[in-house]
């Protein structure tokens, strides 16, 4: 019975790892196409398609991306706003979930309940417009920040993970003197870098994929950020000048291939340092009720 037993996993463990093996594939091909797509030159790709390699190595569609100075800039743009963004968010959370995983907070439920509230029921995009608008956002950093600097499923997921972290720790450092404040700081962060991983990966995607709110609050181009601009080629196959008006940029799928490997890169370089966080953290936070 044991044997077969065995057997019987090993075979469901290889139907599984070949399932698996299967939607990555299918999940590889589209990025392995545009990787090619990007080394190979324009008129290969119009006479023949897509190849799995490119038989022809052809850089130009990178060394046209690099010599353009609206690409470096928004490229400076999309980093200073992922930063900034990911830090104030990743602040202001554990600020909000910190308070809300003690028993002893006033009203916790119903706080909480209000937060969830606004996940499901937002105020809606013109009223929020005019607010950025009114507060004279409009055309600034803080246009692409403030907005949305608190994600209330982030703060629910970070609220639980701190309500896993045991009571005992704090009541040793309250009887050595410890005010809140210290104990945040010194003692619940420190252990909490899975949930902060974790939480900084989904805000820092979050800004570097972000264009629509460029497209309602900025208007120098100087301040466009990488993904605007990227829309921008991909479905106009134009970018702007340092001028006033819209000129062509390149009408070629090379081109367009190049611009989203070189927009793609910073994410999939940070991923892996985050990573052995981000399973455990997310599990962590999710299950606590």
């Amino acid at each position: 019975m044991v044997g077969k037993r065995k057997k019987t996993d090993l075979m469901i463990d290889g139907l599984i790892y070949l399932l698996l093996g299967l939607l990555s594939l299918i999940t590889l091909l589209p990025f392995l196409q545009v990787i090619t797509i990007s080394f190979s030159p324009s008129s290969e790709v119009l006479k023949y398609g897509f190849k799995l390699f490119p038989t022809k190595i052809d850089l130009s569609g990178y060394i046209r991306v690099f010599q353009n100075g609206l690409i470096w800039n928004s490229y400076l743009n999309t980093i200073i706003r992922t930063l900034a963004g990911t830090s104030l968010s990743v602040l202001l959370t554990v600020l909000g979930a910190y308070p809300l995983s003690k028993k002893y907070l006033p009203n916790r439920k119903l706080r909480t309940g209000l937060i969830v509230f606004t996940m499901y029921f937002s105020g809606g995009l013109i009223p929020l417009y005019i607010l950025v608008n009114n507060l004279g956002l409009r055309d600034t950093l803080g246009a692409l920040i403030l907005p949305g600097a608190i994600c209330a499923f982030t703060l629910i997921v970070a609220r639980n993970f701190f309500m896993t972290i045991p009571e005992s720790l704090e009541e040793s450092a309250r009887i050595d003197g410890a005010n809140d404040i210290y104990i945040l700081f010194k003692i619940i962060i420190p252990l909490s870098l899975p949930i902060l991983a974790t939480i900084s990966l989904w805000y820092g995607v979050n800004h570097w994929n972000s264009w629509f709110d460029n497209m309602l609050y900025m208007k120098t181009q100087e301040k466009f950020v990488l993904q605007y601009v990227l829309r921008m080629i991909l479905m106009e196959g134009t970018a702007f000048t340092s001028g006033v008006e819209v000129t062509s940029f390149v009408n070629s799928d090379t081109m367009k291939m190049a611009t989203l490997v070189v927009s793609t890169v910073p994410i999939i370089m940070v991923y892996p340092f985050l990573q052995k966080y981000f399973v455990k953290g997310l599990l962590i936070g999710s299950v606590k009720g």
